[in-house]
């Protein structure tokens, strides 16, 4: 996306408000992807979305802020307001106009959720935000969030060559091809 990469644009955003970076993706060639990350994989599989919220709790053993990599336009200060609502709650969690109603790939998660999760999963609840019942959740409101931008643009997902025709689009307007995810 003119010129950088999605996971570019989702590491930048993540290091000012993270101790360390660790990339949770079961392709072999992940562990290429950024170089001097480390790269593991998913502790439960063939469950769904959940998974990597869950290996990220299990391979960090710390509180992590989990940001999908195909989400090129979040940007660092929605992430630290995540990580300080997360003071006092086991996850913080965005509003938005998800199906949902908030976006669970852009959120921050405190170790409590790993066993919120694998309990859910043992249930048979595979959903990514069924866990959210057991465990103490902020959620930054729909307000709040638009601070930092078009919701729209926020959480939007490069998963199609319609939807990365929209992203270039968007990167070309919105920052003229220079990345600044401090925005």
């Amino acid at each position: 996306m003119c010129g950088v990469r999605i996971v570019d644009r989702v590491r930048a955003a993540l290091e000012p408000v993270v101790d360390d970076l660790l990339l949770i993706a079961n392709d072999p060639a992940a562990r290429e992807w950024l170089p001097g990350v480390r790269c593991e994989g998913d502790v439960l599989v063939d469950v769904g979305s959940v998974a990597g919220i869950h290996a990220a709790l299990i391979h960090a053993a710390t509180p992590v802020i989990a940001v999908a990599w195909d989400m090129p336009f979040v940007p660092t200060g929605l992430l630290r307001a995540l990580r300080d609502a997360g003071i006092s709650a086991d996850a913080a969690v965005p509003e938005s106009d998800s199906r949902r109603g908030v976006e669970p790939l852009c959120a921050y998660y405190d170790a409590a959720c790993a066993s919120a999760i694998e309990a859910r999963i043992a249930s048979g609840d595979r959903r990514v935000v069924a866990f959210y019942d057991d465990v103490r959740v902020a959620r930054l409101s729909a307000e709040r969030v638009a601070q930092f931008g078009d919701p729209a643009m926020l959480f939007m997902n490069v998963n199609t060559p319609e939807e990365r025709v929209l992203a270039e689009a968007h990167a070309a307007t919105a920052d003229g091809g220079r990345y600044r995810p401090e925005a």
